[in-house]
């Protein structure tokens, strides 16, 4: 398969480019029209609706002058011809210029291999630069005398210097990926994914192809990502833009849940426990505990006459609403009805002939409303919640089988608030505060729920993303390695029956595009001390990259690291520092001190503006550079509450780079290194 570059026919070359020409021409032409399109509706609402479907068609039909619209193309054996790009384009007839990726027929562009060709005859993958084709190369799948080939547009594309957000990789997508890309969009599936695997581009185009292949469901029912930070957030923010999607939400977990201001911090021992799964049940029994039983009949009067319904009834009542499986609020509703209904009966039962509208007016009676108040009280999370940190005697009760006493000291509060008000919450309390809204009232689900880095997540947490995905299904990305939170999981079925998806499928990734061989030979020494069992990933590139260890004194630490920078500065491509949190501010200074422009992810946007970006050790997950500074490994590693967590951190932030990694310390390497 040889890369065609100076040798190429001239005349070829020109024929794609031209191709090319047109197929921007048409997409313009077709984003003319859609801008042109008169807005016209017989109400307002439906006239904005129509407006803002107007305007995302005529956003996802942007050209990029940065990039090419297709990418390859396959000719068939049926003498067909199809060239794949990043969306649809169609000339002035509804002829397709180009077509996009997501559809079926591009699937064998993916797929198609010498032993499976998929009814391919030939497979061509453009060279590009800067928007223009430069170069490109065939095979021919039915051709017995050619041989499989590393191909080298593949792995340039992989390797090209970046500056800014993460690209996709549309150009790229190995046949594994493809898969999991594809899969239909009622099946849950949980990729655990080493680094470089591109388990996170993997989840974006999925959430892509599902918006196109499932669009009018998705598009009323919602899409949205979850990742652990911001600053991950904006790295990968330009992917589904890039892809025509532009209505995809992004948000954190911590985002997520937000409804009350963080203002107090737990212990590690009490985020863990609040995070565990057994606070659900203890939550549960504080809300349905609120429920009275009845020891008095319910007298409704009615012109010169009273009704008179039971205690012993409306027990049975209660017992049927609380049998229904409803939430607490829901059912609550339903009770001045059934009451009602119940006088109903009676009144039926002597001879009167009551409708609907009288059964509505005892169920807005005064005394109705009165009584059901007493049994069936009006509940909000703030309030649950504080009674349940609050008082011992109410937490014993609810958590009685559940926590050990012990456990109970853990969570009480030492001094409780006067009121909901003024109570002080966690970043742990946001997530109980949310599962306790939901067995209040029924949290309304997405059609779909990208979440990455999900081995960081607690039970709880868990629970807080599966109840936004309950009708719909989920994307679940990850990796065991990488687990860096007190409460990381060891094991996917674990996290997915907390999700409310036992039972999904659990693909694997570990061939590793993105990240060199010596740099994940050099970061899998610590996979037996902190993952033991799970297989090192391989790295399928032929260029092995660059790994570098300094060792500096402590005075020299700074200066060296300006130097190394200042070199990198010198090639294209992004440059990550990262450091130990504590150094972020030092270093920062002084690589202001000098002329070294840089973003600081977590504190501004980086990422976008600069080509250096400094970056904390726990803001690293999930991002990637052309180039990577790592300081003092082991103040990285030992930043964390224990020794697994540490070598996890470290782990990371060695595995952030594309093309080379730079080790700078002078304190001495952890023992798992050397």
């Amino acid at each position: 398969m040889p890369l065609v570059s100076a040798s190429i026919p001239t005349s070829e070359l020109k024929r794609e480019q031209e191709y090319l020409s047109e197929a921007r021409v048409a997409l313009a032409r077709m984003r003319e029209q859609t801008l042109s399109l008169k807005v016209q509706a017989h109400d307002p609402i439906s006239a904005e609706h129509l407006a803002r479907t107007l305007h995302l068609r005529a956003a996802s039909l942007q050209d990029d002058p940065s990039t090419t619209l297709f990418f390859g193309r396959v000719d068939t054996d049926g003498d067909e011809r199809w060239y794949i790009g990043r969306r649809h384009v169609a000339d002035e007839h509804g002829d397709p210029l180009v077509i996009d990726w997501r559809a079926k027929m591009s699937t064998a562009f993916y797929r198609a291999s010498r032993s499976e060709p998929m009814g391919v005859v030939l497979r061509r993958r453009f060279g590009l630069d800067r928007g223009a084709i430069t170069a490109y190369e065939d095979e021919h799948l039915q051709d017995r005398a050619e041989h499989d080939v590393h191909s080298r547009i593949l792995a340039e594309e992989i390797e090209r210097p970046r500056v800014g957000p993460m690209r996709d990789i549309v150009a790229t997508i190995q046949p594994e990926q493809d898969e999991i890309v594809r899969a239909g969009a009622d099946r849950t599936i949980c990729v655990q994914g080493a680094p470089g695997t591109g388990k996170t581009a993997v989840g974006l185009h999925r959430a892509a192809w599902l918006l196109y292949a499932f669009r009018d469901r998705l598009a009323r029912s919602g899409v949205l990502v979850i990742g652990p930070n911001r600053a991950f957030l904006e790295h990968i923010g330009a992917v589904l833009p890039a892809l025509g999607e532009v209505a995809v939400g992004h948000t954190t977990i911590e985002e997520l849940v937000a409804s009350v201001p963080f203002r107090a911090q737990d212990t590690t021992a009490a985020a863990v426990l609040k995070g565990d799964g057994r606070l659900a049940e203890v939550l549960r029994r504080a809300v349905w505990s609120a429920v009275r039983p009845a020891t008095e009949a319910l007298v409704v009067p009615r012109g010169v006459r009273k009704w008179r319904v039971p205690a012993y009834e409306v027990q049975q009542i209660l017992a049927e609403l609380r049998g229904r499986g409803v939430r607490y609020e829901a059912a609550r509703q339903m009770l001045p009805q059934r009451l009602a209904h119940a006088v109903l009966l009676q009144m039926e039962g002597s001879g009167d002939s009551p409708d609907d509208r009288v059964q509505d007016s005892v169920a807005r009676s005064p005394v109705v409303k009165r009584y059901v108040a007493s049994l069936w009280p009006a509940l909000d999370p703030k309030g649950v919640l504080c009674s349940v940190l609050g008082d011992a005697q109410t937490l014993a009760r609810h958590s009685d089988g559940l926590l050990d006493p012990q456990e109970q000291r853990l969570l009480l509060w030492e001094t409780p608030p006067r009121s909901k008000q003024s109570a002080r919450w966690s970043r742990a309390d946001a997530v109980l505060l949310d599962e306790l809204a939901d067995h209040i009232s029924r949290t309304p689900s997405l059609g779909h729920v990208v979440l990455d880095e999900a081995q960081d997540l607690s039970p709880m947490q868990l629970r807080a993303v599966g109840r936004r995905c309950s009708t719909g299904a989920a994307t679940v990305l990850g990796d065991l390695a990488q687990g860096t939170t007190p409460w990381a999981t060891d094991s996917w079925e674990t996290s997915l029956r907390h999700l409310g998806k036992p039972g999904s499928h659990v693909e694997v990734l570990d061939r590793g595009f993105r990240v060199p061989a010596s740099v994940i030979e050099y970061a899998a020494k610590l996979l037996p001390h902190m993952a033991p069992g799970l297989g090192a990933p391989v790295s399928v590139r032929d260029n092995p990259g660059r790994l570098e260890l300094r060792e500096v004194s402590p005075e020299s630490l700074l200066d060296v690291t300006g130097r190394i920078v200042s070199h990198e500065l010198a090639e294209p491509g992004s440059v990550g520092v990262i450091a130990p949190d504590a150094l972020v501010p030092e270093l920062s200074a002084f690589l202001r001190r000098r002329g070294i422009e840089h973003g600081i992810l977590g504190q501004d946007h980086g990422d976008v503006e600069h080509q250096v970006d400094l970056v904390p050790a726990t803001v690293a997950k999930g991002l990637e550079f052309d180039r990577v500074l790592v300081l003092e490994p082991a103040a990285i590693a030992a930043a964390e509450p224990d020794a697994r967590t540490g070598l996890r951190r470290l782990y990371v932030v060695l595995t952030r780079a594309v093309s080379a990694l730079t080790v700078v310390h002078s304190q001495s390497l952890p023992a798992e290194l050397t």
